[in-house]
């Protein structure tokens, strides 16, 4: 039972990660926009995506600090 559990955490810890490469892949159309043609709108895609990825990191970091912590 307890094998269960830490496969489905760590199940849930791997979707987080593959969260964030999709969420880089999926801005990287709205950076060349904003950087080669200036588009604003673009821009503000990309700040907002940056935020989305900021937040998931530091849930990221914080769990890898736990587990780190405590002795796995």
């Amino acid at each position: 039972m307890w094998l269960l559990y830490e496969l489905k955490i760590n199940q849930k810890n791997m979707e987080k990660f593959s969260k964030v490469k999709e969420l880089l892949a999926s801005v990287e159309a709205d950076a060349e926009k904003f950087y080669s043609a200036g588009n604003n709108a673009a821009g503000t895609r990309v700040r907002k995506a940056m935020q989305d990825l900021k937040v998931l990191a530091q849930e990221i970091r914080a769990e890898v600090t736990d587990k780190k912590n405590s002795g796995k």
